[in-house]
Order: C-alpha cells, then sequence, then structure tokens
C-alpha cells in the first residue's frame, strides 16, 4: 500500500508517519514543502493543476493530511487550513479519485460545549475562534468533495514531542527550566477550563485504522479521550512527575487565544468505536509521563 502523508514532519505527523511506517507492505511517501521522497507540495499556494501532477507521479492508495496551523494572521490560517484541504480534495478528484482521503480535523470546530455533555458528530458546528472557522471549513471541503474521506476531529493532543504552542508543551519546558528550586515561581493563565486530552499516539493509532479498514466510514470521527479533564489537573500532574517545589500563581488572563473562548469541550467517541473498533490506549498519566520523559532528552 503506497501511503501519502502530507505535514508529515509537524507534531501529529511525525507520529502518524512512524505508525503507518509500522503496517505491514505499507510505503510511506513524504510531501511537504521540502521533501527528500521528491513530492514537493505547498498546499497554502499550490495550483490544483500542479497538485494534481504530483499526485498521478505518487500514485497513492490513500493520502493522510497533517497539514495545519494552529496560530500566526488570518491568511495564514485560511490558506493552510481552508484552502489546502479544498485544493487537495479538487487535485485528488484528477488524479487518484479512489485513493482514501484521512484528513486530520479539530474539536475547535464545534466551538463552546455544554458541560456534562459530550458532543456528537451529528451535532452543529459553531466555532468561535479563526482556527476553528478555518478547520471547519476544512472539514466541509473534504465532506463535500464525492471522494472517500474521512475527517477525524481531535481533541487536545498530549504527549512525547508537544510543541510550545500547545499548553502541555508549553508547562513542561517551564517546569524544565525552572527545576527542583524551591523559590522558582510561575505564573499561569487562567486553568479553569475543561479539554478532551488525547494521547498524539492514540491519534496515530486512528489513522492507521482509517487507512487499513475497507469499506464505507463516516466522513467524521471523533478522535479524543472522551473525558473533560480541568486544565489545572494537567498542570498539578506535570508538577508533580516534575518533582516542582516552587510555586504556581494562576491569573485571569495569559491563556490560548484559539480556546479562551471555550470553558468546557468534550467529544463523543463511540462512533469510532464502532467504526473503528477504536478506543484510548493511553491514559492522560501515560500521555503527561512520555512527554516529561521526551523533554528531558532535549535538555542539552
Amino acid at each position: 500500500m503506497r501511503i501519502l502523508v502530507l505535514g508529515g514532519t509537524g507534531y501529529l505527523g511525525r507520529h502518524v508517519a512512524a505508525r503507518l511506517r509500522a503496517l505491514p507492505g505499507a510505503r510511506i511517501l513524504a510531501a511537504g514543502r521540502s521533501s527528500a521522497d521528491g513530492f514537493g507540495v505547498d498546499l497554502a499556494a499550490d495550483p490544483a493543476e500542479r497538485l494534481a501532477k504530483t499526485l498521478a507521479a505518487a500514485a497513492p492508495d490513500a493520502v493522510v493530511n497533517c497539514a495545519g496551523v494552529t496560530g500566526g494572521d488570518p491568511v495564514t490560517l485560511a490558506e493552510v487550513n481552508a484552502r489546502g484541504p479544498a485544493v487537495l480534495c479538487a487535485a485528488l478528484r484528477e488524479a487518484a479519485p479512489t485513493a482514501r482521503l484521512v484528513h486530520l480535523g479539530s474539536a475547535a470546530e464545534y466551538g463552546p460545549g455544554a458541560p456534562g455533555t459530550p458532543v456528537t458528530e451529528s451535532a452543529p458546528a459553531c466555532p468561535v475562534t479563526l482556527y476553528g472557522a478555518t478547520k471547519l471549513a476544512g472539514t466541509v471541503a473534504i465532506t463535500t468533495s464525492a471522494l472517500d474521506g474521512v475527517v477525524l476531529r481531535v481533541g487536545n493532543p498530549v504527549g512525547p514531542g508537544a510543541p510550545m504552542a500547545s499548553l502541555p508543551g508549553r508547562m513542561a519546558a517551564l517546569l524544565r527550566s525552572a527545576g527542583r528550586e524551591p523559590q522558582a515561581l510561575l505564573r499561569l493563565g487562567d486553568l479553569s477550563a475543561h479539554r478532551d486530552f488525547v494521547d498524539v499516539r492514540d491519534v496515530a493509532q486512528a489513522v492507521a485504522l482509517v487507512v487499513t479498514t475497507p469499506g464505507h466510514l463516516p466522513p467524521v470521527l471523533n478522535i479524543s479521550g472522551g473525558a473533560a479533564v480541568a486544565v489545572r489537573e494537567l498542570v498539578h500532574v506535570l508538577s508533580r512527575l516534575a518533582d516542582f517545589r516552587g510555586r504556581l500563581e494562576e491569573g485571569a488572563g495569559g491563556g490560548s487565544a484559539r480556546s479562551a473562548p471555550v470553558s468546557w469541550q468534550c467529544s463523543d467517541i463511540s462512533a469510532a468505536a464502532r467504526a473503528l473498533g477504536w478506543r484510548p490506549a493511553h491514559t492522560l498519566d501515560d500521555a503527561l509521563a512520555a512527554l516529561w520523559s521526551a523533554t528531558a532528552e532535549s535538555v542539552p
């Protein structure tokens, strides 16, 4: 099986590509702005005709789109998160119409959740941030394309390699820098929100299952931990792993601009269990322990 992976050098993409390489008989083809496999692709700028030629040369059985941005100016968000999936669909229709397309969406597409009620895939999508809106536009491009496409709406990914742009990655870096000094003080933003965290390795497993599961699949599947966890609890778990002996000071500001308007988020993951037999294999504690261990490897 020939699997073309776009965005394979990003946080999610690296884990996805590694998991797909372990599939029996799989040949992973990397595509990006600079690719060792020779498949140069820029979803934010390439015209559909050029991308179609690249896809025809790759002749993939499946295409996995991990490309996306979580922040930046509105133009960048729109070009990568909205235009990218749309031009990819146009090119696939011309060059590889039978290939399965797996696209990584985001739970941010749903917008604010009602406390105590996990959101299902049939719930109205009401994003309240530009990030969520552009991700939703990408999802609509996939689901209306008439291709064999599946969008995985991923919750808050956490685990080894979490970037500084994410709260877990930023918190791990702060704790690693602070050390065990009792006089250390970390000033944080509002930690009262609840999020549905999912181990990045479980996300990669879900992608592998979509790629290898034959037959029709639902166009959108939630991939999350299936439980709302207080962000404050995540910070405390990381603090214990770090044996942090200083003081944490929580404030009213300083949170993520793309998620601040959403105080509670949780996804119903029963559809993924039915369609793929997928369930999270890692707990949040597992994910945070792996994240903390990975940060030690990056310290000089």
